[in-house]
C-alpha cells in the first residue's frame, strides 16, 4: 500500500503540472464498501488517472502478458492489478473481481473494452454490468475529458452512484445485462457532456 501511495503521489504531480488536471466529484466515492468505477477510455494513462483522483486504492485488470515483464509485473501487482486473458471469458479474473468486491474494495473497469480513437464514448461490453448485477457494489460512472496534451487541461468526473435497485431485483438475463450496460454508458456520457469543448 505504501508503494501504491508513493506512485499515486507521483502521478498526481504529473497530472497537475503537465496536464493541469481537474478532479470533480471525488466526494461521490463511498469511504468504505465495494465500489465499481466505470469509466470511458481514451488513453493508456486512464488507469492511473482514475486511481489518482481518489484516496482509496483502485484495483484493475491488466492483460496477463504484462505480468511476465520483469519489474513491470512486480510493480503492477503491488498496485493491486491482477491478470486477465484477453479475447476470452477468463473465469479466474471474474472470480478475482467478485472476491475483491466481496472484500469491500474498489474495482475499476473500462466498459468499452478498448480505447476510443475519437474521444467519443463508444458502446459498452457486458463485463461491467455483469459485475454490477452479481454484487452489491456501488456503481460509480466516471468521465474523462481530454485530450492528454501537455499543458492542456484533463478533467476527470466521478458521478453519483447509479441506482440499480430495479435491475438487481429480478433475475439477470442477456436483456437485463444489455439494459444495465446501456444505463452505465449513458451515465458516463451525461457526465462528460458539460465538459466537452
Amino acid at each position: 500500500m505504501k508503494l501504491y501511495r508513493f506512485f499515486r503521489g507521483c502521478f498526481r504531480l504529473l497530472f497537475s503540472t503537465i496536464y493541469r488536471w481537474r478532479v470533480i466529484g471525488a466526494e461521490n466515492i463511498p469511504t468504505e464498501g465495494a465500489v465499481i468505477l466505470c469509466s470511458n477510455h481514451i488513453s493508456l494513462l486512464d488507469p492511473p488517472l482514475v486511481g489518482s483522483g481518489i484516496e482509496r486504492q483502485v484495483h484493475f485488470m491488466a492483460k496477463e502478458e504484462l505480468f511476465r515483464i520483469p519489474v513491470i509485473g512486480y510493480l503492477i501487482t503491488q498496485f493491486g492489478a491482477f491478470p486477465v486473458k484477453r479475447g476470452a471469458g477468463d473465469r479466474s479474473a471474474i472470480r478475482n473481481t467478485l472476491k475483491l468486491l466481496e472484500e469491500g474494495k474498489i474495482f475499476g473497469i473500462f466498459p468499452e473494452g478498448t480505447r476510443s480513437t475519437t474521444g467519443e464514448v463508444g458502446e459498452g461490453l457486458s463485463g461491467a454490468s455483469m459485475f454490477a448485477l452479481k454484487s452489491d457494489a456501488s456503481v460509480i460512472p466516471v468521465g474523462i475529458v481530454g485530450p492528454y496534451k501537455p499543458f492542456r487541461p484533463i478533467t476527470i468526473i466521478y458521478g453519483k452512484p447509479i441506482d440499480l435497485s430495479a435491475q438487481r431485483a429480478v433475475k439477470a438475463d442477456s436483456e437485463l445485462m444489455k439494459e444495465t450496460t446501456e444505463l452505465i454508458m449513458q451515465s458516463i456520457k451525461e457526465l462528460i457532456r458539460p465538459y466537452k469543448l
